[in-house]
């Protein structure tokens, strides 16, 4: 009984060294590690954050900027940005992340197909841009938009009612023509967070108010008009980036390029994005393509 005993004893503890080992065999090759954690001891590493698609939410982004913030072995990062825009509160909370880091490291924006609004407002926020020549990008501006079905409800003979404790608590219910007077408020908050907007390029691209002020009515840029026009840096593709943010912190040879450990938003975040847009009406820093 007793050898028995042992017997299992000695299976069980092969079996958890085992499957530690295993364990530890893919957490050294994981993407978070930049392919291989043993081929990344003693070179220099640069860790990547990718902005891709619209902008929903900044939790995720956040976390990941903080974190290479506080991991010393992380000596630059390259902002890799393919966006169109999206929500306004987000799009800051990820500037201000970036600002914060750069405090730290530097950081180098790479712009892929498309950085445009609010894709080109967290891009602005680090050291140096780079944008391929036919880079979209640019869209400085706030839209914001709402539709009214109230003729159609009136030809298909269905009646609302709307209760409400405000004249503004319904503005931009799809239900009824909206009025001047609710127009002229949302034109005038609009207005407002664009001049955020326009304050944010002019400071990181260190560019005047009243030039930033000209580009901003919604146009957008190729990457060799932005660079002519002081928005971006400098042309060329993730690679140049990669060895100009490589020499900067002085490493030399091939660096390690770190992703972070988790590549793709969680269940719980994807359900949160698309309960964050579901408003009727939202302000968004968006190009629309």
């Amino acid at each position: 009984m007793n050898q028995a005993v042992r017997r299992l004893g000695i299976f069980s503890g092969l079996l958890i060294l085992f499957s530690f080992l295993v364990m530890l065999f893919f957490a050294l090759r994981s993407p978070g590690s930049g392919g291989n954690f043993l081929a990344g001891l003693g070179k220099g590493k640069i860790g990547i954050i990718e902005i891709q698609g619209t902008i929903t939410e900044s939790d995720l982004l956040v976390e990941r900027l903080h974190k290479f913030r506080q991991d010393d072995s992380i000596k630059g990062v390259i902002l890799r940005v393919d966006s169109p825009g999206g929500a306004v509160a987000p799009v800051q909370e990820i500037y201000e992340e970036i600002i914060k880091l750069r405090e730290k490291k530097p950081v180098v924006a790479s712009l892929g197909s498309v950085s445009a609004s609010g894709g080109f407002y967290v891009a602005v926020a680090a050291d140096r841009v780079f944008a391929n020549p036919g880079t979209l990008t640019g869209s400085i501006g706030v839209i914001m938009e709402t539709v009214n079905v109230q003729g159609l409800l009136h030809w298909a003979k269905i009646e609302t009612k709307t209760i409400k404790s405000g004249k503004f608590k319904d503005i931009g219910s799809p239900l009824r023509k909206m009025t001047p007077e609710e127009e002229a408020y949302l034109q005038k908050l609009a207005n407002g967070i664009n001049q955020q907007f326009i304050k944010a390029v002019s400071q990181s691209r260190k560019l005047p108010l009243a030039k930033v002020t000209a580009l901003a009515d919604g146009r957008v840029f190729s990457g060799v008009e932005a660079k002519g026009l002081g928005l971006v840096d400098e042309l060329g593709s993730f690679q140049r980036a990669v060895e100009y943010l490589a020499g900067k912190v002085g490493i030399s040879g091939e660096p390690v390029l770190v992703y972070p450990s988790s590549r793709f938003p969680r269940w719980r975040d994807l359900l949160e994005n698309q309960n964050s847009s579901s408003s009727r009406l939202q302000l968004k820093f968006d190009s629309g393509w």
